[in-house]
């Protein structure tokens, strides 16, 4: 029997976060990595694999017919969730996506707020206005979790539809924090968005652009927030 591909680092973990036995959707699914190795480890029965892009989807449906589940895999050119009924998406996933991207994704169904319905998101950029979207749009943060890939530290979203307490602007830059919980990466995170905080403010001291100096206040309180959040975590790991 010939072994099985393995995911990166990052497909891995959005894979241990999908529940066995689950209905899954994979959004943006690409070359069909991540429905193929869930459905062929037995994870989840079938899956739903959509793409805006022909070239991509055609490769996915290549991989699933050399693995030989391209029985289970229905794989639809369309965009975001457009062509998925929602019993078709118990289980979503959304890898490898600007944060913008993601939020327009859960706005375009009508659904997407439905009871039982779970997301997990990897956004590659944007996770700031992810998760402003996310909490003020009806849904629910469940956890945050961080994976290191090569040089880059990627986070992973769990949402659900729920209501959840206001974020502040520290907390929509790098997610809420609490004495105790497990996160090993979170040092390193806090001190990379902390450096980005800060460079953004450098350059918007310098723009013209109406509406900057609205965001450099926003930035610059999520500057002190999360600064004190680094300092609390450190004590706490005393």
């Amino acid at each position: 029997m010939k072994r099985l591909f393995s995911l990166s680092p990052r497909l891995q973990a959005v894979a241990e976060m999908v529940p066995a036995g689950s209905r899954l959707t994979d959004v943006g699914t690409d070359h069909g990595q991540l429905p193929v190795w869930l459905v062929c480890q037995g994870i989840v029965p079938q899956a739903v694999a959509t793409d805006l892009r022909p070239g991509p989807l055609s490769r996915g449906v290549e991989l699933a017919q050399r693995w030989e589940v391209d029985n289970r895999i229905s794989f639809r050119l369309c965009d975001g969730l457009s062509a998925v009924a929602p019993e078709e998406a118990q289980v979503v996933t959304v890898a490898g996506m600007g944060g913008e991207t993601i939020a327009d994704i859960l706005d375009a169904v009508s659904w997407s707020k439905a009871p039982g319905q779970r997301y997990i998101l990897q956004p590659m950029s944007g996770t700031d206005g992810l998760r402003r979207y996310l909490s003020e749009n009806g849904f629910l943060i469940r956890q945050e979790v961080l994976v290191p890939e090569g040089e880059t530290l990627y986070i992973i979203l769990l949402a659900e539809a729920g209501e959840m307490a206001a974020l502040t602007e520290g907390e929509v830059w790098v997610g809420r924090q609490w004495h105790g919980m497990e996160s090993p990466f979170r040092d390193r995170y806090l001190a990379e968005e902390f450096g980005k905080l800060c460079r953004a403010v450098e350059g918007l001291s310098r723009s013209q652009c109406p509406g900057d100096e609205e965001k450099r206040t926003r930035f610059e309180q999520a500057i002190r927030e999360v600064a004190q959040m680094k300092k609390e975590w450190e004590q706490w790991q005393q």
